[in-house]
């Protein structure tokens, strides 16, 4: 059984056996480490397998119900509404424009906001970064940082461990530096470096494979952290409690929606991707499979 699904079925069943759900919260007053303790082993297993993937059929099937029902938009950017690290296309910006008419658009994504902003050719929306760690606006056209977490970084111990991967995976040849250091005390693992070719980060590991052999030795390595397969070459590595997940519901309730209120789009749903929470807490989603698709997939919320 896969190790993240183990853990999220052992913890809700812990915590089901003493009774601790009996005085439930509603689900968003709950962070992403209280919805599974508070969720029983049958609701995890389901959010586990993609209980609340909103498929084409069922969007279709519903398109009215869901029309009336999401007030807050949350969207990824690469691999949904651009490629990875690509500028936004004109198809994605003609989408937010007409759906910001209609709902309250955010971007939450695992990039800074500044990186994330110039992606998308300074288009005026309100963005999330490092997994909730910054939040910006866009005031006459400049970004505005709303908020900034600093983390502090053992420096000396991210480096000797990351090394001691290189050697054992055979990554010792990177462009660049071997991490990325953000300001909010995010770091990202880049295999290849910081400054390889966009041509050699699309071509390096499309599927993930490559770091998914990986996967389970970063997660036991850095346990004191949440790891994603980050982008299309790295790891990201943040502070336990930073996630879209959290980071979305920390947003929608300061802005007075419900969890059922928000529909998410994502490309990296799978264990491990950078959007995976989402899936895991059992929140709305659209799972892009193909960003030029976006438009098409996201069409019933307009008819």
């Amino acid at each position: 059984m896969r190790k993240i699904y183990s853990i999220l079925i052992c913890t809700a069943m812990a915590v089901a056996m003493v009774g601790c759900a009996e005085q439930k919260q509603q689900p968003q007053d709950l962070s992403f480490t209280q919805l599974m303790e508070q969720s029983s082993p049958e609701q995890v297993k389901a959010w586990y397998d993609g209980a609340s993937c909103l498929s084409e059929e069922y969007t279709k099937a519903h398109a009215a119900e869901l029309r009336a029902q999401k007030k807050l938009l949350v969207f990824d950017l690469d691999g949904t509404l651009s490629n990875h690290r690509t500028p936004m296309p004109e198809e994605s910006r003609a989408l937010l424009d007409a759906l910001g008419k209609r709902y309250h658009l955010v971007m939450c994504g695992a990039g800074n906001v500044a990186r994330v902003f110039n992606q998308m050719g300074n288009y005026p929306i309100e963005l999330i970064g490092n997994y909730g760690m910054m939040e910006a606006k866009v005031e006459n056209g400049e970004l505005v940082i709303t908020k900034q977490i600093v983390a502090e970084v053992d420096k000396e111990f991210f480096l000797r461990e990351t090394n001691r991967l290189r050697e054992k995976y055979g990554y010792t040849e990177y462009a660049g530096e071997p991490i990325e250091w953000h300001p909010s005390g995010m770091v990202t693992f880049a295999l290849i470096g910081t400054k390889a070719k966009r041509e050699d980060k699309h071509v390096f590991d499309p599927d993930r494979a490559k770091r998914r052999v990986m996967y389970p030795e970063v997660l036991e390595i850095f346990k004191d952290y949440t790891v994603f397969i980050g982008g299309s070459t790295s790891f990201d590595i943040v502070a336990k409690q930073y996630n879209k997940y959290d980071a979305t519901m920390e947003y929608a309730k300061r802005h007075g929606y419900t969890k059922e209120q928000v529909l998410f789009f994502g490309d990296d749903m799978g264990d491990g991707g950078g959007d995976s929470h989402v899936r895991l807490g059992g929140m709305d989603y659209i799972h892009v499979l193909d960003y030029t698709r976006i438009a098409e997939m996201a069409a019933f919320l307009l008819e």
